[in-house]
Formats: structure tokens, C-alpha cells, sequence
């Protein structure tokens, strides 16, 4: 959903959450996340390296952006657009692309 949109009273599906759109709703249901409150405490990282390891395949940087935007938010930070996260991400050396 375009993070202008969220609203953090009305988070019934993984799609109510910022930049998230019906192909990042089924990556994280391949994750088990299938509530937006599972997010709560999980490592953007973590979750990126585990949908890879998943899939069988290096899934493009940008959705590490999607992940830190929304385990940020359910940690209670404002909904951001999900490039809001990429200079973060390309600041880590092991995820820099």
C-alpha cells in the first residue's frame, strides 16, 4: 500500500502495510508471515537472506528496502517509501548492491 495510505489503526492484512503490494504479501507468507504483527521484532536482514535462501534465488536489493520500511513501521516508526531505506541498505557492506 502507498505509505500516504497506511493507516496503523487498520492493519488486518499484509497489504494494509506500507509498500506492500500482492507479490510482497506472498514473499512473506512464503516467510510464515502471514499477519502484519509477525513483523514485530524481525530483522529485515534476516527476513531477506531467509526469502532467498527460500526461493533459490538472490532476490533483487530493493526488497530489503521493502522489508526494513516495514519492520521499521511495526517497530512504530512512520510509514516511509521504501527508498527511503536504500542509502541504509547500500551502506552495508554485504548488501550494498
Amino acid at each position: 500500500m502507498n505509505p500516504n495510505k497506511v493507516r496503523r489503526s487498520q492493519l488486518e492484512s499484509l497489504t494494509d502495510l506500507p509498500n506492500i503490494g500482492p507479490a510482497m504479501a506472498r514473499d512473506l507468507r512464503t516467510l510464515g508471515i502471514l499477519d502484519p504483527k509477525q513483523l514485530r521484532g524481525q530483522s529485515p536482514f534476516v527476513l531477506y537472506e531467509r526469502l532467498c535462501e527460500l526461493t533459490g534465488v538472490r532476490q533483487d536489493p530493493c526488497v530489503l528496502d521493502v522489508f526494513m520500511s516495514v519492520t521499521r513501521f511495526m517497530a512504530g516508526e512512520e510509514p516511509k517509501p521504501w527508498w527511503h531505506y536504500t542509502p541504509e541498505r547500500k551502506q552495508n557492506a554485504l548488501f550494498g548492491q
